[in-house]
């Protein structure tokens, strides 16, 4: 009976949802089908996301050399501009991501003969996915050659992207004074002319910010990140050729940075628009196929969400597992499913070992490119060790959020992270309070650490829609 018992323990073992994990792990590197995907996914999409950072820093480079108020004025600016954008431009781009990877899988163009042959097929669609014409069926684009693609979301993405931006600029440029005052900017200070100036001419570049993310969304969920890679750096190479014209040779100084930013923005966001007209249709028949609801549905379950940008490498790999997890999602394709989160997890571990060794190997002279000021490097220096040792921690939260992206499991990411909110301010608070600067880094990791427990709690167990791996 010992025996037996035994055995049955081990079989059990063999089931649970946890071991997921580690499936395949020797081949995590290995150049397969899904590996190739991945590949051809991420790493375009982690190009886009690294330039816009780099394009930044060389802004912040040439502010540098003004002078330490205008670097200042510009940081907090620049931080106010990317809290309020963080509210709508992530939770934009990952469910127009997810939805049109979900439209894309379960509306593949068919011809006549093979719908006559399949009738029911056509009707095990997913009804809240593909819009229905009279008769119930499930409306399709004929390959005619060069018929455009019906999604349905995408066109929903662009149009509440432009409504967001024109209310982010808005509230910009109406709230730029007040805001500046709430991050210590007081009215006698320097900095608030010079950061005000800014933020006023950054929020103009809002509508177009947001449109291009949502136009992201839509490639990315057609599995295609070179695109946006390439109109990012069009617009950011832009970026850095009339930074120094405009702020230099032009003598407008901070104000020629905020208007260099903006022009490359809005040129982004034409290229990108430019090449999505040519792959579907921007415009739908009906203002009914807007799928405004089903937007706003997951977008407020977003909303409350928490983001903290520290690894963008990671950004990108979780971009290949949200693609090829909804598309996997949508078909019930379990076995690609599982073989997809668990490959991307795996690399998700390697990469953040892997940046953490390239960041300690920066660290001694990282903070001599950005500045001259002694007290500024003394705080560089100070976040350097706790950023490179966060690097894999990091890496595995920001590929979570790809996976349950993928599984369109929005309500579970946004309460979760209620939860790690709540814990992670409270130790903001009291770590502060009792060990100043270096509390803060670590009330950080605490909130990393937390965002990573809770996506191995959903997966590990099995539950909501990874209950599949519990049969």
């Amino acid at each position: 009976m010992g025996v037996g018992a035994i055995l049955s323990f081990w079989s059990n073992m063999g089931k649970l949802p946890l071991l997921m994990f580690f499936k395949d792990s020797r081949n995590v590197l290995k150049r397969d089908e899904l590996g190739s995907e991945i590949v051809n996914i991420a790493v375009p999409a982690t190009l886009a996301l690294l330039a816009d950072p780099i394009a930044s820093l060389i802004d912040t480079a040439f502010i540098g050399r003004i002078g330490a108020v205008e670097l200042a004025s510009v940081g907090v600016s620049v931080a106010i501009f990317n809290q309020i954008s963080r509210i709508t431009m992530f939770p934009l781009v990952s469910i127009t991501t997810s939805f049109v990877a979900e439209e894309e899988a379960t509306s593949k163009p068919t011809t006549e003969a093979e719908q006559d042959a399949n009738p029911e097929r056509e009707s095990d669609v997913n009804q809240e996915l593909v819009p229905l014409t009279g008769n119930g069926n499930v409306k399709k684009s004929q390959p005619d050659g060069n018929s455009k693609k019906h999604v349905p979301s995408a066109s929903s993405a662009l149009v509440i992207g432009s409504m967001l931006g024109i209310l982010q600029t808005l509230f910009l440029i109406f709230a730029a004074k007040p805001l500046l005052g709430y991050m210590g900017v007081n009215s006698e200070s320097p900095m608030l002319n010079i950061g005000q100036q800014y933020l006023t001419l950054r929020s103009l570049g809002a509508p177009a910010i947001l449109l291009s993310l949502a136009a992201q969304g839509v490639f990315r969920g057609l599995k295609d990140t070179k695109t946006p890679l390439y109109a990012i750096i069009i617009g950011d190479s832009m970026n850095v050729i009339l930074d120094p014209i405009l702020m230099f040779v032009l003598r407008l100084g901070v104000k020629g940075a905020g208007i260099a930013h903006v022009v490359s923005q809005y040129l982004i966001f034409l290229i990108l628009l430019w090449r999505l007209a040519g792959k579907i249709e921007l415009c739908p028949p009906n203002f009914k196929e807007l799928q405004f609801s089903r937007f706003l549905k997951s977008g407020f379950q977003l909303l409350i969400k928490i983001w903290l940008a520290t690894s963008l490498l990671a950004d990108g790999l979780a971009v290949a597992g949200q693609a090829i997890l909804a598309s996997s999602f949508a078909k019930k394709d379990y076995e690609k499913i599982v073989a997809t989160a668990s490959r991307v997890l795996q690399i998700g571990v390697l990469l953040g070992f892997l940046l953490s060794c390239t960041l300690a190997a920066l660290s001694q002279f990282a903070a001599q490119l950005f500045t001259n000021d002694r007290d500024v490097m003394q705080l560089m220096n100070l976040s350097f060790p706790f950023i490179a040792v966060t690097q894999p921690i990091n890496t595995l939260a920001f590929v979570f959020d790809g996976v349950n992206y993928g599984a369109s499991d929005f309500a579970y990411s946004a309460y979760s992270m209620v939860l790690v909110a709540v814990v992670s301010i409270f130790c903001l608070f009291i770590l502060s309070s009792s060990s100043g600067y270096i509390g803060i880094w670590i009330a950080l990791t605490i909130f990393m650490n937390l965002r990573v427990f809770a996506g191995l709690l959903r997966v590990g167990t099995g539950t909501g829609p990874w209950s599949f791996l519990r049969n």
